[in-house]
C-alpha cells in the first residue's frame, strides 16, 4: 500500500545524492537545464490557458454574430470576447466598412474590407504565437546541453580512474552514473517542450483556418448590410 510513496522517496533521495556528488560543470549544466525547463513550463501553462479562453470566446463570438441583426450590435459587444483572435478579424473589417460608409455613403471596395480582416487575423495569430519559438529552442538545445554534461562527466570519471589507478567497473561506475543524469535532465526538459510545441502549433493553425472562415462570414454580412441600409456611423 505504501510501496510507491516509499519508492518515490528512495528514488528522489538517490537523485539528490547523485546531483550533490556531481562536479561543478555538471551542476552548472543542470542549473541551465532547470532554467530552460521552468521557462518552458511557464510558457506551456500560459499558452494552454490563453488557447482555452480563446476557444471559448471564439465560439461565443460566432454565436453572437450569427444571431445579431445588425453589424453595429456585434461591434457594441465585441470587446467582451477579446481573448479570441476572431475579434480582430471582425473589427478590422467593420472599421474599414464604417470608413467607406462615412466617406461615400455606400460600400465601394469590398477588397479593402477583406484586407482589413486579414490584417486583424494576422495580428491575432501573431499574439498567440508569441514566445512559442522558445519551446522549439528548448526542444532542440536541451538534449545537447545534457549530452555536454554527460561527456564532461565521463571525461572527469576516466580522469579520476587514471589518477586512482584502479581499472575496475566499481571504480568508474559511480562517476559515469552521475554524468548520465545530465542526459536524463536534458530529455526531461526537451520532451514536454516538443510535445507542447506541436500541440499548441496545431491549435494555432486551427485558429488561423477558423479566422479565414469567419472573415468570409463577416464579408457576406457586410455586403448584405450594405445592400439593405447604410450603417449608422458612431461618433
Amino acid at each position: 500500500m505504501h510501496l510507491f510513496p516509499l519508492l518515490a522517496v528512495f528514488v528522489g533521495g538517490e537523485v539528490v545524492d547523485m546531483i550533490s556528488n556531481t562536479g561543478a560543470v555538471a551542476k552548472l549544466v543542470l542549473l541551465v537545464l532547470l532554467a530552460f525547463s521552468l521557462i518552458s513550463w511557464a510558457i506551456i501553462l500560459t499558452k494552454w490557458n490563453l488557447l482555452r479562453r480563446a476557444r471559448t470566446q471564439s465560439g461565443r463570438l460566432v454565436r453572437a454574430f450569427r444571431k445579431a441583426q445588425r453589424l453595429q450590435d456585434v461591434a457594441a459587444v465585441a470587446d467582451q470576447f477579446k481573448p479570441s483572435p476572431l475579434v480582430g478579424v471582425f473589427e478590422g473589417g467593420y472599421e474599414e466598412y464604417r470608413r467607406q460608409i462615412a466617406v461615400t455613403g455606400a460600400l465601394r471596395n469590398p477588397l479593402s474590407i477583406q484586407r482589413g480582416m486579414q490584417i486583424g487575423a494576422s495580428e491575432g495569430i501573431t499574439r498567440l504565437e508569441r514566445n512559442l519559438p522558445w519551446l522549439a529552442i528548448t526542444a532542440a538545445v536541451t538534449p545537447f546541453v545534457g549530452l555536454f554534461g554527460t561527456v564532461w562527466g565521463i571525461i572527469d570519471a576516466f580522469h579520476g580512474l587514471g589518477t586512482a589507478g584502479a581499472a575496475t567497473l566499481r571504480a568508474v561506475a559511480p562517476g559515469i552514473s552521475e554524468a548520465l543524469i545530465t542526459t536524463a535532465a536534458g530529455l526531461a526538459a526537451a520532451i514536454p517542450a516538443v510535445i507542447a510545441y506541436n500541440l499548441i502549433g496545431a491549435s494555432i493553425r486551427e485558429f488561423a483556418a477558423r479566422s479565414d472562415d469567419f472573415a468570409l462570414e463577416v464579408l457576406n454580412a457586410v455586403e448584405h448590410s450594405s445592400a439593405q441600409a447604410p450603417v449608422e456611423v458612431r461618433r
